[in-house]
């Protein structure tokens, strides 16, 4: 495992924190990768991030802000060191944070050709990685070698809006190195991020994959009209459903109760910022699944998580049904009524 460089932040003779050293960099260029940037220029000296091209870059070295995402979050630029080139990103920086879209980390990661041993990465991608048909940290394993000890996810209730309006939000940091845990706690907390550790990084990344999911599943049942009564029911139901899933794959002490499982799928669920929720309240309201997705101008990592997901269950003989049932809908085409009245009768 790398030794982090740069001193983490202290405290001066006047009680403010300084600003750690800590060389750290961010991959993406969406809402969420721009609400951990924000995170991160709370507390480190300067942020390394690698956006989508160079329009992006340009726009933000001219404006201050994300072109697309996140528009009213403004930047310090003397904070930011801005490129489009991964292996600028990952050259210059100890820590990387990958916050892609699921669907595109494999064409930005393709591109890296500097030497990377050591450094440590850290998941916020809360889905699936299409190419391998498998999680980020297996993915990073598999085609890079990046062991466990060099790994760490980003999981809990912290929709990307509610960063940028500085509300409390609370994410939990998945990663088996002590060392490493305390670093990433020291530069993403802040006043309004609280930060918890955790060593399940399986069972948080698996659990932020299949909260998405579930929040499809809510969209729908919201977009068909069933109420508050059947929603809370519902999410009842899921967290179970997780925890047979997550035991069934990873086996690990964890209690799903926790913020990182239960917390995350409660407000990705209920909430309006909810682009997967979204996406299934279009289909519920009748949108076909093709025409919901092109009316969105964000990723539901949900639709693409589902045939994953689905599969993997059937290969392990997991009990689903709530996944089954959505994936029906998502990729059977069948009816999502009629689907959801079936569904109402086995839950409980």
């Amino acid at each position: 495992m790398a030794e982090i460089k740069g001193k983490s932040g202290r405290h001066n003779e006047t009680g403010r924190k300084k600003k750690s050293e800590v060389a750290v960099g961010v991959l993406g260029s969406g809402s969420f990768a721009t609400a951990i940037v924000k995170m991160l220029v709370e507390n480190c000296k300067m942020v390394h991030w690698c956006v989508r091209n160079e329009f992006v870059k340009g726009a933000i070295e001219l404006r201050g802000h994300n072109p697309t995402y996140l528009t009213s979050v403004s930047f310090n630029l003397k904070n930011l060191k801005i490129t489009a080139d991964i292996n600028e990103l990952v050259s210059n920086c100890d820590i990387i944070v990958l916050a892609t879209p699921s669907i595109y980390l494999s064409d930005a990661m393709d591109k890296l050709s500097v030497d990377y041993s050591g450094k440590i990465f850290v998941s916020a991608i809360k889905g699936i990685i299409p190419k391998v048909n498998d999680v980020v940290a297996h993915y990073l394993r598999e085609e890079f070698e990046i062991g466990f000890r060099n790994q760490a996810v980003i999981a809990g209730p912290c929709h990307a809006e509610e960063v940028g309006m500085e509300r409390l939000s609370y994410v939990t940091i998945a990663t088996v190195e002590d060392g490493v845990a305390k670093t990433l706690h020291e530069i993403f907390s802040s006043s309004f991020i609280k930060v918890n550790s955790s060593k399940d990084i399986l069972g948080n990344e698996y659990s932020a994959i299949l909260k998405n999911i579930y929040a499809i599943g809510a969209g729908i049942a919201n977009g068909l009209g069933y109420g508050d009564n059947f929603t809370a029911v519902f999410v009842s139901n899921a967290i179970r459903e997780m925890e047979t899933f997550l035991e069934a794959i990873y086996e690990a002490p964890r209690d799903v109760n926790e913020s990182a499982y239960l917390g995350d799928l409660l407000v990705t669920a209920y909430s309006l910022f909810s682009r997967n929720r979204n996406l299934g309240n279009l289909i519920g309201k009748g949108y076909t699944v093709k025409s919901a997705i092109q009316s969105m101008n964000m990723v539901a990592e949900g639709y693409y998580a589902a045939d994953s997901i689905y599969a993997t269950a059937k290969e392990k003989n997991i009990r689903t049904p709530i996944i089954d049932t959505i994936y029906s809908i998502l990729y059977e085409e069948q009816n999502a009524e009629s689907q959801y009245a079936k569904l109402t009768t086995i839950l409980n």
